[in-house]
């Protein structure tokens, strides 16, 4: 614990008195019995209490319990406790732990009397009735975490995951974006069957105008290319579709000259078979690329 200072050599001190005791006088073999190690001195003086590296022979350190110094009149009391077991058959176990006094480049022992503790072979009697003490409440049994099988579990489930995405990753990535793509087709669906209920109710400027502006938005999704941007003989010709120019210039009749142009309904309906195509193409062009 010290190893650090000068040879310390055992000395008596007036500055610095040191006892030790056990606090019964007798005990059976391995029975947990308290040693008490107690030091007055001067405030100031600096003192260390041995550790559980320290040899207590024939005894066996359990547990260490240090209290705080009190001080009162010029005298300051430390203390500890030692819990310590003996199991040694000798009649009488003696033990004699020591107090450092510690100075800058050197230290002092001070050792008390060896205190006695003497061995109890005999066993106390049993009673003529035993008395059982019933208890049935559930006690919980602790049960230790095992980390090593959590790390192999957690292995063996990377090694299976990396197998998956090696040989089924492709096939896997083109549900997942089939399955988006029909999300998108169900919301748009739903979009222009609301927007198309609006222009028809109020055919003004405004409904047109959403309901080409979604129209152009899906397309332009669907085949990455700027419907928005393109003029309605762009987007013909794009489509191989001369067709739709009729159906674009029924709308726009409403939007610049203000005027409800004829077959309002067929039109929006031709327009979204369009969109329902280009859907489907996306879908099996996906499906033929596995």
């Amino acid at each position: 614990m010290i190893s650090y200072f000068l040879i310390p050599q055992q000395v008596q001190s007036q500055d610095l008195e040191v006892e030790g005791y056990f606090m019964q006088d007798s005990a059976m073999l391995g029975e947990r019995v308290a040693y008490v190690l107690k030091a007055k001195s001067k405030p100031g003086i600096n003192i260390v209490f041995p550790d559980s590296t320290h040899n207590f022979s024939p005894f066996v350190l359990l547990e260490k319990k240090s209290f705080i110094s009190s001080t009162q009149e010029d005298v300051t009391v430390d203390s500890v406790v030692y819990y310590v077991s003996n199991f040694s058959l000798d009649p009488v176990a003696k033990l004699s732990l020591p107090v450092y006094e510690v100075f800058r480049f050197d230290s002092l022992v001070h050792e008390p009397l060896e205190a006695g503790l003497s061995l109890k072979l005999t066993i106390d009697p049993l009673p003529q009735e035993l008395g059982f003490k019933d208890n049935n409440v559930y006690q919980p049994i602790p049960t230790e975490f095992n980390v090593v099988v959590l790390f192999i579990i957690l292995g063996v489930l990377a090694v299976m995951g990396i197998i998956v995405l090696v040989i089924f990753g492709k096939k896997i990535t083109k549900r997942w974006d089939n399955w988006r793509e029909k999300q998108k087709y169900k919301r748009f669906v739903k979009r222009w069957n609301a927007a198309e209920m609006a222009f028809a109710t109020t055919p003004d400027m405004a409904q047109a105008d959403e309901l080409l502006g979604l129209w152009k938005t899906y397309m332009e999704h669907l085949n990455d290319r700027p419907f928005r941007e393109w003029t309605t003989t762009e987007i013909s010709e794009f489509l191989d579709n001369k067709e739709i120019i009729k159906d674009f210039r029924a709308i726009e009749m409403v939007i610049y000259a203000g005027k409800e142009g004829k077959d309002i309904t067929e039109t929006c309906n031709n327009l979204k078979d369009i969109c329902t195509d280009s859907f489907k193409k996306k879908i099996t062009e996906q499906d033929e690329s596995k």
